[in-house]
């Protein structure tokens, strides 16, 4: 079925309309079913940052992924990528519906010791890949969760000081702000 206004994805028309407004500079806040809590900027169309509050790898926080970012339908969008660490993400958000479903797969290094990741990876590049390659890859965590999003709020694009410190570092509360 074809939605009024959608254009259909064809060989000729492999991509359907990209329009990112409704995700790109958007912050916003989840919990997954298992209670691990994330917060994710999307700083512009290929860009992220995020911290991560809660969880396996509580305390950890990225500046300038890059991911594949697509509007998959209205208010439909999903976001991937592979971290330096081997870990491959893929994550897709309903912001009208505040629901989000993400599957991380992990290399079996961080399921035997994630604590190696919990920092601020920008500072530890050389590091992340390094354990990456030392391994061992498989066999792979997949974590596949439905969360809730809490907080979806618009603070432009582009903003360094979305996320400039790490969760620890935050005011008592933040993450449990609701919007």
């Amino acid at each position: 079925m074809i939605i009024e206004n959608e254009t259909p994805t064809t060989a000729q028309n492999p991509v359907p309309p990209q329009d990112l407004s409704g995700i790109a500079g958007h912050r916003f806040i989840y919990t997954y079913a298992n209670g691990w809590q994330y917060e994710m900027y999307v700083k512009n169309a290929t860009t992220i940052d995020y911290r991560i509050h809660s969880g396996m790898v509580g305390g950890r926080w990225v500046k300038d992924q890059e991911v594949d970012l697509v509007r998959l339908a209205e208010d439909a969008y999903k976001v991937s990528w592979t971290e330096p660490t081997g870990t491959c993400v893929v994550v897709n958000v309903l912001p009208g519906r505040r629901v989000l479903h993400g599957t991380i797969f992990f290399p079996h290094w961080i399921e035997q010791d994630g604590s190696k990741t919990v920092l601020y990876q920008n500072e530890h590049l050389d590091e992340m890949r390094a354990y990456r390659d030392a391994g061992p890859t498989y066999p792979i965590y997949v974590v596949p969760e439905f969360a809730r999003i809490t907080l979806f709020e618009y603070v432009g694009e582009n903003d360094e000081t979305v996320v400039a410190a790490g969760p620890h570092d935050l005011p008592e509360g933040f993450a449990d702000r609701v919007d």
